[in-house]
């Protein structure tokens, strides 16, 4: 076999194993379609399926949601029902209500209107009969001039004329005898009684004097002074021994105090506590405390220049402390410390005049009130207690006389106690020194009696409870009773036209015969 057969052979193998290689693919390629075709119709059958599973699965849950719904708007429906029932009933209950109280209204509204015709009715006839009884009395006058021959008014004046004497006569012999009972208790109990009252009660300035007013940032402030269920205003009224005053006036809280030094030290103190920001039981012990020792070293330095500008030497520590105090006291509005500065410059320049101690003048008039720095804590006059405290303190026999004899308790011993009470009594009496106390509201309660005061018959006229109430009393002889109540109208006319004043004035007109005699 020659190469070209071989050669021919393998080129027809070669042919004929690519053309089988061909078919076979082929034949691999149509299987293989047939495959996917076949493939894709059973996943084609298999979507439908489950398409049919999913819809009658969703049908089902929306059948089971519906009859769920169904069974919700039916369970609201009822609750709604039922509640619509319980306000048909509130609404029937409150139209019957209603139509209760409207009834009772058109009552009383007729019952009024019956009254008010009843009382127009009674006024009418009131007048027809006090026309007729000043006819009456009008006719009975006439009768008895022509009877007495004298006029009414000339029987009258006669009449009360006897009165008057005999009243005179019994009214003199008593009030005789009352002055000289008075006058015997006065000169007893005068000094115990006035001096040690007069000097230590606080009323005399309690309206004007006892309190101090503190300014906030603003209101949210007070919750902060007050702190939870009141415990800082609790520790600061503790701390400075005051009371803190806390009402609706917009950004202010007040702090009242008899105490003038512990007033001073809360107002201080309160004013740092609200500046700094800080306020709780704590802070404030330590604000009052601070508060308190500076206000008693500037009171020791006050003391301190007040002894070297009057040259009276050296003085006790406890004096100078004591003496600085006065300077946060007042007596009927007058600082004391001031008052006892005075006194030593009065006292002394009269002992220069007549040539005797002048330091010793100065001395006693310095300290003739240093009770008045610890009298409010302890028992007795303010004498008694500075004589005490100055003799506790080394002080001389003539210091604590003058201090003893300025309000004449004891009698003087030296001219210098002479002196110290002059002083004390000129410089308390200058004008200008006391400021006039309550002016308007003794003027107020001047005018509301002297308008009762004007009318006709009336006899005497009382303003009490601070001008809330007028007492007027008329002669029983002159006002009857419905003139009374036209005296009782025409001064409530009057108050309300010319004076100015809050709340109400109560007239009281009254109208009493008493007929009063002794079996002796």
């Amino acid at each position: 076999m020659g190469a070209m057969e071989i050669i021919l052979i393998i080129g027809l193998s070669v042919i004929v194993g690519v053309l089988g290689g061909i078919f076979g693919y082929h034949q691999f390629v149509v299987r293989k379609k047939e495959y996917a075709k076949q493939r894709a119709e059973d996943i084609i059958k298999d979507a439908e399926k489950e398409k049919e599973n999913i819809l009658k699965a969703a049908q089902i849950e929306a059948q089971e949601f519906m009859i769920k719904a169904k069974k919700e708007l039916e369970e609201e429906e009822k609750q709604t029902r039922k509640e619509l029932q319980k306000w048909e009933k509130r609404l029937q209950a409150k139209e019957t209500n209603l139509e209760k109280r409207q009834a009772y209204l058109d009552e009383k509204i007729e019952f009024v209107n019956k009254k008010q015709e009843d009382i127009s009715a009674i006024e009418k006839e009131l007048e027809d009969k006090m026309q007729k009884i000043d006819d009456m009395i009008n006719e009975q006058k006439k009768k008895l001039e022509e009877i007495s021959g004298m006029t009414s008014d000339e029987a009258k004046q006669q009449l009360i004329s006897s009165i008057e004497d005999e009243a005179k006569r019994e009214a003199a012999a008593k009030i005789k005898k009352i002055e000289e009972d008075l006058r015997n208790e006065a000169k007893r109990l005068s000094q115990d009684i006035l001096i040690t009252s007069m000097e230590k009660i606080a009323s005399s300035y309690v309206a004007e004097r006892t309190v101090a007013t503190v300014t906030l940032p603003n209101d949210e402030m007070k919750g902060r002074i007050i702190g939870r269920e009141g415990r800082n205003i609790r520790s600061f009224e503790k701390e400075t021994g005051t009371d803190l005053i806390i009402d609706d006036t917009p950004e202010v809280v007040v702090i009242s105090s008899f105490n003038p030094l512990r007033r001073e030290i809360a107002k201080i103190a309160l004013e740092r506590l609200v500046n700094d920001g800080r306020i709780h039981p704590a802070r404030i012990e330590e604000t009052v405390e601070k508060v308190r020792e500076e206000l008693f070293q500037e009171a020791a330095e006050e003391a301190k220049k007040v002894v070297f500008d009057l040259d009276i030497g050296d003085l006790h520590p406890e004096l100078m402390k004591y003496l600085g105090l006065l300077k946060y006291r007042t007596s009927y509005t007058q600082n004391v410390l001031a008052h006892s500065v005075e006194v030593a410059y009065l006292a002394g320049l009269m002992a220069s005049e007549l040539g005797l101690n002048v330091k010793l003048a100065k001395r006693a008039g310095l300290l003739h009130d240093i009770g008045k720095a610890v009298d409010q804590e302890v028992e007795g006059s303010h004498t008694k207690v500075g004589a005490d405290l100055a003799k506790k303190y080394g002080e001389n026999e003539y210091v604590i006389n003058a201090i003893m004899s300025h309000h004449g308790e004891i009698e003087p011993n030296c001219p210098e106690s002479v002196l110290v009470s002059i002083a004390d009594t000129l410089s308390a009496a200058r004008p200008g020194a006391r400021r006039e106390r309550l002016e308007s509201y003794i003027q107020r309660l001047e005018e509301l009696e002297e308008i009762a005061k004007s009318k006709d018959g009336v006899k005497e006229a009382y303003a009490i409870q601070a001008g809330r109430e007028l007492r007027v009393i008329v002669e029983p002889t002159m006002i009857d009773d419905d003139k009374s109540f036209m005296i009782a109208r025409d001064i409530a006319k009057n108050i309300a036209e010319k004076i100015t004043y809050t709340g109400q004035v109560k007239i009281v007109v009254i109208r009493e015969k008493r007929s009063i005699e002794y079996a002796n």
